[in-house]
């Protein structure tokens, strides 16, 4: 795991190769930021039952016959529910590096939330699989027509990572995070964050945690954690209000919940501050 992490570090600081012109590149990633719209629409229609769920995960993450493993159990929790690994393998095909461990949660009974999860979590994992796909042929083409040869194609390569981590749990209660990533000439990555009460079988909200006030609560500890962080001479990786820099947070603002039961505030890279800040958190004491 650690050799995919140095790779994820390695292509962040790696500049787009000169080969590919400004025309090029721009195509490639308008047509990126298409998928990616065309994707979000997709998860936000309902995705159908469990079973079908569960289908789609056998034969839509079964790239490689000889390669995917048996599910690998994994319990969490107690008698409520579990989270299993229910996909965990690495391969490599077309020079591309899969390093995959996807989850899924299993109740006792008909859980819809569980299912709606479940089948959320495949539909974004065969959305990321098909997409560098897609990005890494439209990356060979636009190498080869400007200059590339075969042989020199031939020693690059790709990675794809797909992990979970749990960060909190309880008798009736997990937040973990999804993390989808690409690696190529360029670095994608992307935070998936699930909190869920399975007793209630429901999402967890920032104002479960912290009350009516939580928006004012959140914005108050963001701003001061932003403020600490300028230095003596006045530099700091966050952008300034009006050039995209941190405002509000509101419904739609990423979080997890820490094992101190505390809930920590996620922006993704580049969001409101430099990249080199990559993903920022801000913790929320209520």
């Amino acid at each position: 795991m650690d050799e995919f992490r140095e790779a994820k570090q390695e292509y962040e600081a790696t500049p787009i190769p000169e080969e590919l012109s400004g025309r090029v590149w721009a195509g490639i990633c308008q047509g990126r930021v298409n998928r990616r719209r065309a994707i979000r629409r997709r998860i936000l229609r309902t995705v159908g039952s469990f079973a079908a769920c569960f289908a789609l995960l056998i034969g839509g993450l079964n790239l490689f016959p000889g390669f995917a493993s048996a599910a690998a159990e994994i319990p969490v929790l107690g008698g409520l529910f579990q989270v299993l690994t229910v996909r965990n393998y690495d391969a490599v095909k077309d020079q591309i590096n899969y390093h995959v461990s996807v989850p899924e949660i299993q109740t006792e009974g008909d859980d819809d939330l569980a299912q709606k999860v479940n089948a959320e979590i495949q539909e974004r994992v065969d959305a990321h699989l098909e997409e560098t796909k897609q990005l890494w042929e439209e990356y060979r083409e636009a190498y080869l027509a400007t200059g590339g040869t075969e042989e020199e194609w031939e020693q690059r390569q790709m990675d794809v990572i797909i992990e979970y981590e749990i960060k909190s749990q309880t008798d009736t209660t997990v937040s973990f995070v999804v993390n989808l990533f690409q690696g190529s000439f360029n670095a994608y990555n992307k935070l998936y964050f699930y909190n869920l009460n399975l007793a209630e079988d429901r999402d967890i909200t920032l104002e479960d945690l912290l009350g009516e006030n939580w928006v004012e609560i959140c914005n108050t500890a963001i701003q001061k954690q932003i403020d600490a962080s300028v230095d003596e001479d006045g530099f700091t990786y966050f952008f300034p209000p009006d050039q995209g820099g941190f405002t509000t947070v509101d419904e739609d603002t990423d979080f997890y919940i820490g094992e101190d039961g505390v809930p920590v505030v996620v922006f993704p890279q580049y969001e409101i501050a430099a990249g080199a800040a990559g993903a920022v958190e801000f913790r929320i004491e209520g």
